[in-house]
């Protein structure tokens, strides 16, 4: 949140300093470590004060103003939300409002749920929508409202439009949560601010709500089951939403006029990538829509197949690899999501690939003709291995070859690492991915990140958190030896990972579990994953609460810069044939995976003396 006021003290302050977007953009700038775009000052200076002056016209003076609300465990915003004292029933009353200054928005395509204003180049979300998404969101992630979701209200007001002018949004269904006025009709929003709020403070609703616990997020695996056989269970806000959207409106244009188009989604880590593909799995597969969903990661497709076709064989059925669609018939499916998408290879050939189907054909393209709406979701800076080639243009120029439309959706939001874009940003710096270069830690009350002198102190740290009831696990740069063959003599599994006195196994390699220890691809989720030591194979797409991350001595810090040693990696797939480029990106990719995991928190060691130098004077010790 960046200010709370009264509306009256708002409307005073705004009246006689008229410097509310100077202030809100100096909080902004402590906060988040950057200035705010043009355009969310202007709505600063604009919109906040027509907000708040219906508010004071409408005698609700003593109503609070929480401005540029986060909600809890993502960088998303609330413009406003107004916290006071409902007047039939004399509890807390909350309306959460989102502002714009549009003075028309049209249908896109005929899909309201998607508006196109002239300003932007992409479509956007209907507001009623977005606003009715930031409600059902916030129900499910704040304690305070628990017992009270009816105490909840979604409004959008469109204070410079008309009502001919956005006349074609209003086809989307309004609620208790997702409503929406215009300035022409801005004597019945003052009569609806009415009906939500008393003339009463609301000091004590704003303490209630900015003290209200935040409730742990609904974890991918812990929900795929039910997502994807029964019910939908995610809140999808804003972007997520529009490309949700964005597929549904391609497969209906499908199924209409016999039409193909590709869907690109790219976002980074946490950004709900994997969260919009069970969506879309779970409503078409209700629909009866022929789809499939497909991914280039061992790991991320048996754990949904045990995860989510757990005694339902369908279901598993739905979740295959990249390269099952080799001998596919064209437009045999009407949608085939492709998560992970970055991990897509040059082609699907293998040592195993039967010589006639050897053709070489790039698997992109395969990917595309399997189906009507082939469906990409990645993020380009997880690519890890020699090989993998999956970004947006790669795959636009695929679509291009073959003469199909290709619509990007970006997700600019993220749900990992406690919704802390501030975090996400250090993380890319520190390791020299965008420019800018290590800086301070500074924390911002969204996610914890420590250090730590030793892999003892790692363990033991994560081993308190365990049992105060959070998930931990701890992962490694891919710096030692694996042992794969574990024979029937052996009681315990190898301790590859050792670090001085220190020693532990890495995660299992293959598919069965051993010796109590889970397979590779439910490392992440299987309660036992934390006794051993897991690799970025087995960490990427997915998640848990406390992350432990090893930096092993392939990436260490010499004076005023990053070392890659390529000759520290043990990874089998890096060979002398992959350039020193491509391996300095891709080990410093791995890390920045490694490094986005925790959704509370992640604490760091490095087994490099100078690199734990370097750290302990950017991150607090542990």
């Amino acid at each position: 949140m960046l200010f709370r006021e009264s509306a009256a003290s708002l409307a005073n302050r705004t009246h006689l300093e008229g410097r509310l977007a100077e202030l809100l953009t100096e909080n902004f700038l402590h906060k988040h470590g950057h200035r705010p775009q043009p355009s969310e000052q202007r709505s600063w200076e604009r919109s906040i004060p027509a907000l708040t002056n219906a508010l004071v016209e409408a005698g609700l003076g003593e109503v609070e103003m929480l401005l540029e609300y986060g909600l809890p465990l993502t960088s998303k915003r609330a413009d406003v939300i107004l916290a006071g004292v409902h007047p039939a029933t004399g509890g807390p009353s909350y309306v959460v409002v989102e502002l714009k200054q549009w003075s028309s928005a049209h249908p896109e395509d005929g899909d309201p749920l998607r508006c196109r204003i002239d300003a932007y180049p992409a479509p956007v979300l209907n507001p009623i929508e977005q606003v009715r998404g930031y409600c059902d969101y916030l129900v499910s992630f704040n304690g305070a409202l628990e017992q009270a979701p009816e105490s909840v209200a979604g409004v959008a007001y469109l204070h410079n439009a008309t009502e001919f002018g956005v006349a074609g949004l209003r086809a989307v269904p309004e609620d208790d949560r997702g409503r929406m006025y215009t300035g022409e009709q801005r004597g019945a929003f003052l009569k609806y601010l009415r009906s939500k709020l008393a003339p009463k403070p609301g000091a004590d609703a704003a303490d209630a709500l900015l003290q209200g616990k935040v409730r742990p997020s609904k974890q991918l695996m812990a929900v795929a089951a039910e997502e994807v056989r029964s019910r939908e269970q995610f809140v999808l806000l804003d972007e997520q939403r529009l490309a949700y959207e964005t597929v549904m409106s391609a497969v209906r244009e499908a199924r209409r006029s016999n039409h193909k188009q590709v869907v690109v989604v790219a976002g980074g880590p946490g950004s709900g990538k994997s969260v919009i593909a069970l969506s879309l799995l779970g409503e078409l597969y209700r629909r009866g829509v022929p789809a499939l969903h497909a991914t280039g990661s061992q790991s991320f497709t048996k754990t949904m197949r045990k995860v989510a076709g757990a005694r339902k064989p369908e279901v598993q059925r739905l979740f295959r690899y990249f390269n099952s669609f080799m001998e596919a018939e064209p437009n045999d499916l009407d949608v085939l999501v492709c998560d992970e998408a970055h991990r897509l290879r040059k082609t699907s050939a293998n040592r195993y690939t039967k010589a006639e189907l050897r053709t070489g054909r790039p698997q992109v393209a395969e990917l595309i003709d399997a189906a009507r709406v082939p469906v990409f979701l990645l993020d380009q800076h997880q690519v890890v291995r020699p090989g993998e080639m999956g970004t947006v243009e790669q795959i636009r120029e695929a679509a291009t070859a073959q003469g199909l439309e290709c619509t990007v959706v970006e997700l600019d939001s993220q749900f990992r690492c406690g919704g802390s874009d501030a975090y996400l940003r250090w993380v890319t710096t520190l390791l020299g991915i965008e420019d800018g270069g290590p800086t301070m830690w500074e924390p911002d009350g969204k996610v914890r990140l420590l250090t730590v002198e030793s892999p003892k102190e790692l363990e033991d740290f994560l081993t308190a958190r365990r049992a105060e009831g959070y998930g931990a696990r701890m992962s490694a740069g891919y710096c030692w030896k694996w042992t794969t063959k574990i024979t029937p003599s052996m009681t315990a599994l190898p301790a590859d990972v050792t670090i001085g006195d220190w020693a532990k196994p890495w995660n299992v390699y293959g598919d069965r579990s051993l010796l109590g220890a889970p397979p590779a691809p439910l490392w992440a989720t299987d309660p036992a994953g934390f006794d051993q030591v897991g690799c970025v194979y087995t960490a990427q797409g997915f998640e848990y609460d406390w992350s432990g991350v090893i930096m092993g001595p392939d990436l260490v810090w010499r004076t005023d810069r990053w070392v890659v040693d390529r000759t520290a990696s043990k990874d089998p797939s890096f060979t002398k044939a992959t350039p020193d480029k491509d391996i300095h990106r891709l080990i410093r990719n791995t890390y920045k995976v490694l490094l986005t995991r925790g959704m509370i928190g992640t604490i760091v060691y490095s087994t490099d003396p100078e690199t734990r130098e370097k750290l302990r004077s950017l991150i607090p010790s542990a």
